[in-house]
């Protein structure tokens, strides 16, 4: 399975990375319906920071940034797995694709956390750069604005009408 696949199917809602059910049911070649009677069976297993409802106004803001007009007529707000709760279902669903799935699925979280290491680390550095070489400029600035003003001084010196002693 690809890492890659997995990976658009991974959202932010809540400040979290989550799965939504029926994702996680098309990988794991499942009913939506089956996956979410297996959790509800086990529901002791999935507290609220590894599984949670989506509100009505979450539903419809990732419909809308995922650009799909319908997920064919649900008649229930789906459910958010965390990646807590996602390698909670390996132990509800023991099928050996349940398994392969969520070895795919652990390896694209990995992956996410990591690409959020690097970023940060190069966010960092760039700011550091940034900083480092607006104070250099600002030094230049400084400078040219001062060499400018003795220019200006200069002109205006030899633009003034001379008076006094004529030979």
């Amino acid at each position: 399975m690809l890492i890659k696949n997995i990976h658009t199917k991974i959202h932010e809602i809540r400040n979290q990375k989550v799965m939504l059910d029926f994702d996680l049911a098309a990988l794991y070649e499942v009913e939506t319906k089956v996956l979410n009677q297996a959790v509800k069976r086990n529901i002791e297993r999935f507290p609220e920071d590894f599984m949670f409802q989506l509100t009505k106004i979450e539903f419809d803001n990732l419909r809308s940034q995922i650009v799909t007009s319908s997920w064919g007529g649900q008649r229930y707000l789906p459910y958010a797995f965390t990646e807590e709760g996602v390698a909670m279902l390996s132990s509800v669903l023991k099928s050996k694709k349940a398994i392969q799935v969520n070895i795919s699925i652990m390896r694209a979280f990995v992956v996410m956390k990591q690409y959020i290491v690097d970023y940060t680390e190069l966010n960092k550095k760039i700011q550091d750069i940034e900083t480092k070489y607006n104070k250099q400029f600002a030094d230049v600035y400084e400078a040219l604005n001062y060499l400018m003003g003795i220019k200006t001084q200069e002109e205006k010196v030899k633009k003034r009408i001379k008076i006094g002693y004529k030979k």
